[in-house]
């Protein structure tokens, strides 16, 4: 657990002292949702949801898979004569899950601002909010992992990443309806436990595929 916890330590040290990465994707997000406000103005709800989602699609893409895209192969082997594969992706996990967790945040701040809130339950959107960021973290970094280690293909990361990340977009987009609407959809929480299910997924392979490519 300690070189968990000192290997998020520098990657949000790193992150505290760059900020290129924060602050570049903090222009585009809220560009972005300038010109659909410029274009659309306030949109019905279904549009919004629609939105939103894909802004976070574009900001995992950008920020999140490019976290061992990065990384140079003397850094990658200095890592690796101090810390396990697995304390190593573990860390990565935990770290671009709480960056797509505040990205998400803000977006929906500058969402509200500009886009209008047709959010009626905000702790349920919250809930999802969470829920959603950390699913889009953990596939774009597992597959950032596999990509890194392929001669540094961001396509392949792109053909990879495509079918699994479809399915995902689909599933928070259903269950993000229910904070449009006063009544609760039936299999709510069945969709839900698919979701998480399928971050365990992530998480299980991950630890178990990212030793072979370590060693490489």
């Amino acid at each position: 657990m300690k070189y968990i916890i000192a290997l998020f330590k520098k990657e949000l040290l790193l992150e505290v002292r760059q900020q290129y990465t924060f602050y570049g994707i903090l222009l585009y997000v809220a560009s972005t949702i300038f010109v659909l406000y410029l274009a659309m103005g306030q949109p019905e709800s279904a549009v919004w949801n629609g939105l939103f989602w894909m802004i976070q699609l574009f900001i995992c893409v950008n920020a999140v898979a490019k976290s061992f895209l990065a990384e140079s192969r003397g850094r990658m082997l200095y890592f690796y004569s101090i810390a396990g594969s697995v304390d190593f992706i573990i860390s990565k996990l935990l770290f671009n899950a709480l960056f797509m967790i505040v990205m998400n945040m803000l977006s929906w701040v500058l969402f509200s601002i500009l886009l209008g809130n047709p959010v009626i339950h905000t702790g349920r959107f919250l809930g999802i909010n969470i829920i959603g960021g950390v699913s889009l973290s953990l596939i774009f970094t597992f597959l950032s992992a596999i990509a890194a280690r392929a001669q540094q293909n961001a396509v392949l990361m792109v053909i990879m990443g495509f079918p699994i990340i479809i399915p995902q977009l689909m599933l928070l987009m259903r269950i993000s309806n229910i904070v449009f609407a006063d009544v609760v959809q039936q299999g709510l929480w069945q969709i839900i436990l698919l979701l998480i299910g399928l971050d365990v997924l992530v998480v299980v392979l991950a630890v178990i595929l990212f030793p072979f490519l370590w060693k490489d």
